[in-house]
């Protein structure tokens, strides 16, 4: 199974925002939805161990700012690889407080919603927090950034605490290929190297200097064969 057909649903990047007393916070999101057209109503999932799910929780309501495709890297890393218990991620932003009270980021955006929230569901490491929407607005006609553009053209990378996190396989190591003299037999193998010839083990015969000779019989490199 390939996980990485996930991608290819046409999710957006969004900021997130919400409040709690007096303290405000964002968060990066590739996972906002329309639920219904009338009333509109619109869903987000929240990983449970980010401040913002703690936010949402208390204030009942959130905000989602909508990303452009010129959106850099380093805005989309600030909100999303650094906690808000940790810096102040809106403190150099532009951005405004809502009807709701939650914080929208304006900066990067070309449209944001506001949303009170009518129902939260369980799903497990996140909740899904349902909101009446409450706010909209357009900022510019700039085009949305998609997930994927975000993966395939900016090389974006997904922090663990996202819904759509992809756990990479582990590479399995390179086999380095065994060469063997054809004058003398010896055979070159890269996990030994040579001492004597001052090649380090983990050397791949290919990076061995030309100048170099079989140990055995002073037959040059050129004379050696691939196993």
């Amino acid at each position: 199974m390939n996980l990485n057909a996930l991608r290819k649903i046409s999710y957006g990047l969004y900021i997130i925002g919400s409040y709690k007393g007096d303290k405000i916070n964002g968060q990066v999101a590739n996972t906002v939805t329309q639920i219904t057209s009338e009333p509109p109503t619109v869903a987000v999932s929240i990983n449970k161990g980010n401040l913002t799910h703690d936010f949402i929780k208390s204030s009942r309501v959130f905000s989602a700012s909508i990303l452009s495709e010129a959106t850099p890297l380093a805005f989309v890393g600030d909100f999303g690889f650094k906690s808000g218990r940790d810096v102040d991620k809106l403190k150099s932003v532009n951005h405004k407080t809502g009807q709701t009270g939650a914080p929208i980021v304006l900066d990067n955006a070309n449209a944001y919603l506001e949303a009170e929230v009518i129902q939260d569901v369980d799903a497990g490491t996140h909740t899904i927090f349902i909101g009446k929407l409450v706010a909209a607005e357009i900022l510019n006609e700039e085009p949305s950034i998609t997930y994927e553009y975000y993966q395939r053209v900016k090389r974006g990378t997904t922090p663990k605490t996202a819904p759509s996190y992809i756990a990479k396989e582990k590479e399995a190591p390179v086999k380095m290929s065994k060469y063997e003299c054809t004058v003398c037999g010896y055979i070159y193998d890269p996990e030994k190297g040579d001492s004597d010839g001052g090649i380090a083990p983990g050397t791949p015969f290919e990076k061995i200097p030309d100048t170099w000779v079989c140990p055995v019989c002073g037959a040059a490199k050129s004379e050696f064969k691939k196993l």
